[in-house]
């Protein structure tokens, strides 16, 4: 294992495992989205005959990636993190500020789930109920801006219990004491 690669935390339990191994995938697709467009670039330029799938394949594979890099970062508690005040406490109160934002995070990615629902019945269903997946509108038209919604939809309810998992277990952990908060011993 590289000494430099980040380490997962424990406090991201079984589903932090489990969203990191899924990495590997999304990673594998940005790699397909290269290709892709290595492709489109010799089919258009050499041969003079452009695809009508490339550009929409490489748009759809980055931002499945994208959208799943929020819950990859949040796995791995590499999450965006203002630590002004952060960096200034010991560990007993960054543990009581790990368990807020965790909280708040939950919070924030619920709302976001409920917004990302609102978007999916628009994108999967018809207004009679039937499921109808909304298109690109391109001559080669995939439904991908549905998949893409529907993908966004099960991403912020699984990072929703990703952050109720690490409140909870900050929450259980046992507060470090620092040098300077312990007792002096004589």
């Amino acid at each position: 294992m590289d000494d430099n690669a980040p380490v997962l935390p424990a406090e991201s339990g079984l589903l932090g495992r489990i969203v990191n191994q899924l990495g590997i995938v999304f990673a594998v697709g940005f790699l397909c989205s290269m290709a892709a467009l290595i492709f489109e670039i010799c089919m258009r330029h050499i041969f003079d005959a452009p695809t009508i799938w490339a550009h929409e394949t490489t748009t759809f594979l980055c931002a499945m990636g994208f959208v799943f890099a929020g819950l990859f970062c949040a796995s791995r508690n590499q999450h965006i993190r203002v630590v002004i005040i952060y960096d200034m406490v010991g560990p007993k109160a960054r543990r009581v500020l790990n368990i807020i934002i965790s909280l708040i995070c939950a919070l924030s990615t619920g709302f976001f789930s409920f917004a990302a629902w609102l978007m999916v019945k628009k994108a999967a269903f018809a207004p009679t109920g039937d499921i109808r997946l909304e298109t690109s509108g391109s001559a080669w038209n995939p439904p991908f801006p549905a998949i893409i919604k529907i993908f966004m939809l099960l991403v912020m309810v699984v990072l929703t219990v990703q952050f109720l998992i690490l409140a909870w277990n900050y929450f259980r952990q046992k507060p470090e004491i620092s040098a300077s908060e312990a007792p002096a011993r004589r």
